[in-house]
């Protein structure tokens, strides 16, 4: 486990955050969602830790950050959509199982305790809860874990620059399709109030 680079006060907040669930509790009370130039940033995580700003991607470089402090590796994994940005989220696995901390403008996209025996199921979860403004279900792919120690020589925690590298890298990744044949044409509306509770507390 490699923290260098913090300084003892970013080591006190993190250390605060001993497990995945309180990670994720101070992403949504600490942590503004950021609308900063249309979210076109991607902070490290010390700026989130200074700034108390984080979008998506930003969000999950923090979770995994804070989730290497617990001992984990700092893995992410990308949902891919159609018609809608891409998902990021810092996923890890106890008891076998996978969980997932994540930093969204939609309530049903953080935080996922670890009860999913595979980064599938993981993924699926996220389906019903995954739609764009005009109300289509839009995720259809996953990605494999991208371990984060192999962007430690760019100081990926600490870095006073954007990290654009980052999703850049993800944006590569081949991705695992989770729908089968033509089910996205058969696909239900997005229910009205399934709706209304995602957007719930929304930044815009």
């Amino acid at each position: 486990m490699s923290l260098d680079g913090f300084n003892p006060r970013e080591m006190q907040v993190l250390r605060r955050l001993e497990t995945p669930a309180l990670i994720q509790k101070f992403i949504d009370e600490e942590i503004s969602y950021n609308t900063e130039k249309g979210g076109a940033t991607c902070r490290s995580p010390r700026r989130v830790l200074r700034d108390r700003l984080a979008q998506c991607m930003e969000g999950a470089l923090f979770g995994a950050a804070a989730l290497r402090s617990l001992g984990y590796e700092p893995l992410l994994v990308d949902l891919e959509a159609v018609r809608d940005d891409d998902h990021v989220l810092a996923v890890y696995r106890r008891w076998g199982c996978w969980g997932a901390i994540a930093q969204s403008n939609y309530s049903g996209l953080r935080f996922r305790d670890p009860v999913y025996r595979t980064l599938r199921e993981l993924a699926i979860s996220y389906f019903e809860h995954y739609f764009n403004p005009a109300g289509e279900k839009t995720l259809r792919a996953f990605s494999r874990p991208v371990n984060l120690k192999r962007f430690d020589r760019i100081r990926w925690m600490t870095a006073e620059g954007d990290l654009w590298v980052i999703p850049e890298f993800l944006c590569t990744l081949p991705h695992t399709p989770l729908l089968a044949g033509d089910v996205e044409r058969r696909l239900s509306p997005m229910d009205r109030r399934l709706y209304a509770a995602g957007r719930l507390g929304a930044a815009v």
